[in-house]
């Protein structure tokens, strides 16, 4: 950040077609604060564009109410099930329009760069990685499902790249 001292926002997503995890933290004089977290979640008896529908709708929600200067996205790496690869690869996508659309600055990580940058080691467990995100936001408990923590885990790693 170029201006340490200059407050911003950092919204970070998990993409997932079942769970989009979000995490919402702020950056001021160096030190993240939690703003706030969730899911967005959806049931395979829904129609898939109306999956993907509801999650543009929420994620567009967050963002218009939040205002982030920067949106931290997780990049899809690998996925034993191309199907399922192939569905989240479009949830990932409705998640990066929503962030080109608002106009803010968008970042991409890997899972390995993320736990590069809240661990100091990219095979770190992802317990580990969790526990850290715990620490660093000054948490009483890892936010679950999974996905929130990752994506506050993200939000994190954009924070400390820049």
């Amino acid at each position: 950040m170029s201006n340490s001292n200059k407050k911003k926002i950092i919204l970070g997503i998990d993409p997932g077609l079942a769970i989009t995890g979000y995490g919402l933290i702020s950056i001021e004089k160096r030190k993240a604060k939690l703003i706030g977290y969730g899911a967005i979640t959806s049931s395979a008896r829904e129609k898939f564009g109306a999956r993907l529908q509801h999650l543009y709708q929420e994620l567009t929600k967050i963002v218009k109410k939040f205002h982030p200067d920067e949106v931290a996205i997780e990049e899809l790496f690998f996925a034993n099930n191309a199907k399922t690869a192939l569905k989240v690869g479009q949830a990932r996508g409705v998640a990066y329009l929503v962030a080109w659309q608002s106009k803010s600055i968008v970042r991409e990580f890997t899972p390995l760069q993320v736990k590069q940058a809240i661990t100091g080691y990219g095979l770190a467990p992802k317990q580990q990685m969790q526990k850290m995100v715990k620490l660093l936001l000054a948490l009483k408990t890892i936010p679950q499902p999974d996905d929130i923590a990752d994506a506050l885990a993200i939000a994190l790693c954009s924070a400390q790249t820049n």
